[in-house]
């Protein structure tokens, strides 16, 4: 056994099972223990349990964990349990996730939530000093995630319609392609590597003119307005909303008519 302890002097530490002891024997990259003051398990080293069908850590909590844990490619639906610090990389993608609640608070390399179900990123960790990255979910908002990440962000192949609650500082390259991108409102405020909004119902040549404007400390609505005369017309439809207070109010019936004849087109 791997530095198996029981505290019965501490009412909130329960004695582990033979079956979490195997279990945590046999997952730990390093040596584990059970911290008598948090009743948690710290691993002095890195844990790794992908690919063995888990819907849960067989009632394990983790604490710290001083290198990688990896629970990608189970059934996991919650995250209860998680470590509440993972020094390197976290990985939980190709589970069941509908919510990122108890995934760990402090990052000290990438996260990877990818291929899960998640239509939200609450809970995710606010402090990632590398990647993070949360594409093919069924994502609706950014709303939770980190707002300052060292590497790059990968939200692509969601259904994003706008970039609310995105972080305001990525270090890295942002990926946003393969959304429902209608507005870049909450957009990073900086980038530090490339943008990709490719595949979007407005198109990659207007996102990114728009983007770069914003990048000089242009605010979304100032950005779209500096062009507007410029943007093709099908763009137009798409971005047109009610707060465009430089749209008259003809041009406005025309779009609101062009998008509503869209619609139901695309019904059809």
């Amino acid at each position: 056994m791997k530095n198996l302890k029981t505290y019965s002097m501490f009412e909130s530490v329960t004695e582990l099972t033979p079956e979490q002891v195997q279990w945590l024997d046999k997952c730990a990259r390093g040596t584990w223990e059970l911290n008598p003051q948090t009743g948690l398990v710290d691993v002095k080293g890195g844990f790794t349990c992908s690919a063995q069908g888990l819907s849960d850590f067989k009632g394990v909590k983790f604490g710290v964990v001083w290198r990688n844990f990896n629970c990608s490619e189970n059934r996991l639906t919650s995250l209860e349990g998680a470590p509440q610090q993972v020094d390197v990389d976290f990985h939980c993608d190709n589970n069941l996730l509908t919510s990122l609640v108890g995934s760990p608070q402090k990052v000290g390399g990438d996260f990877y939530c990818n291929i899960n179900r998640l239509d939200s990123l609450k809970g995710a960790p606010q402090e990632v000093n590398g990647y993070f990255v949360c594409n093919n979910n069924h994502l609706i908002s950014l709303d939770g995630a980190p707002q300052d990440v060292d590497g790059g962000f990968y939200c692509h192949n969601n259904s994003l319609t706008s970039l609310a609650g995105a972080p305001k500082r990525v270090g890295g390259t942002f990926v946003c392609e393969m959304n429902a991108l209608t507005s870049l409102e909450g957009a990073p405020q900086v980038v530090s590597g490339y943008f990709n909004c490719d595949y979007n119902p407005v198109s990659r040549d207007t996102l990114k003119t728009i983007f770069a404007k914003m990048q000089k400390g242009t605010s979304y609505l100032a950005a779209v307005e500096s062009i507007w005369s410029k943007i093709p017309q099908d763009d137009q439809v798409l971005l047109y909303a009610d707060d465009f207070k430089w749209v008259t109010p003809e041009q406005s019936r025309g779009l609101v008519a062009l998008r509503a004849y869209q619609d139901l087109r695309g019904m059809l």
